[in-house]
């Protein structure tokens, strides 16, 4: 596994002001056989003391994106680091929806999210390694990707978001390449109904998660991520769902992340359950 400084990047920050030493990219050789990049931003004062951990917030990129595409998008995610005294990680997830494919062995992303890069950053960083102290989230086929993984992995993660997010996957059968990971809906329905987060929602239980989730008035997702809201008010899963006015865009997903880090900084620092 591979740390190094990602370079060009780290110029444009120092133009902008901020400190180079909080962005670092890692590469980690996962079991599907790949090599996946991964932005990890630190707070400010991370190298100051040997003693503090922190929390993580893990945060996914959309359809067509990688590993620097949130850095893209908010620009100041070095800084929201330093403010809240947590590691944000970015990984990059391909055009995968963050699931393990049934059928290809190399895109198996959940066990990648939920597992792997979990372990790395652990064992890489200094984390507080417990549900309590991880939340993850994501914009578009990333959002889906973090409720996915969040309410599968509930025992991995406390807090899991959704910006701008493929709730339903059902409704755009032959978009963003998901039926090159699940095959094609009219002879696959059953997988597809198995790998959509809203058929998830009946296996939460109140309070497992801390849950928030928004979406622009003129998104293409707006009525998926309306029928989420209601499968979770239906079986009286407390969450903050939130519509906004925005489209399917860098500005509203520049905007969205704000309250969504504070929402996971709130999170981080309730007492925690023994």
């Amino acid at each position: 596994m591979k740390r190094v400084l990602l370079l060009p990047l780290i110029l444009l920050l120092c133009i902008a002001g901020l400190c180079a030493q909080q962005v670092d990219t890692v590469t980690i050789h996962s079991k599907m056989g790949r090599d996946i990049r991964n932005t990890v931003v630190l707070p400010q004062n991370y190298n100051d003391s040997e003693n503090t951990r922190y929390p993580v917030v893990y945060l996914l990129h959309g359809h067509g994106g990688n590993y620097a595409s949130w850095l893209i998008i908010k620009p100041e995610l070095p800084q929201l680091a330093t403010q809240y005294q947590f590691i944000i990680v970015c990984p990059d997830g391909l055009n995968s929806w963050y699931w393990n494919s049934p059928l290809h062995k190399d895109m198996q992303f959940e066990d990648y999210i939920s597992s792997e890069l979990i372990s790395y950053i652990d064992s890489h960083y200094r984390t507080i390694a417990d549900r309590s102290a991880r939340a993850i989230t994501g914009l578009s086929m990333g959002g889906h990707g973090a409720m996915w993984n969040a309410i599968r992995h509930r025992d991995t993660f406390g807090a899991a978001g959704s910006i701008s997010g493929g709730l339903d996957i059902r409704p755009f059968p032959a978009n963003w390449n998901m039926q090159d990971q699940l095959g094609k809906f009219d002879t696959n329905q059953k997988r597809w109904n198995e790998h959509t987060v809203i058929n998830l929602i009946p296996s939460l239980n109140d309070d497992e998660l801390a849950i928030i989730i928004d979406c622009g008035v003129d998104d293409f997702f707006l009525e998926v991520n309306r029928n989420v809201h209601q499968a979770l008010l239906d079986h009286h899963i407390k969450h903050d769902f939130i519509e906004r006015p925005g489209a399917h865009n860098i500005p509203y997903w520049n905007n969205s992340i704000d309250y969504q880090l504070l929402f996971f900084h709130k999170f981080f620092a309730q007492p925690r359950k023994e």
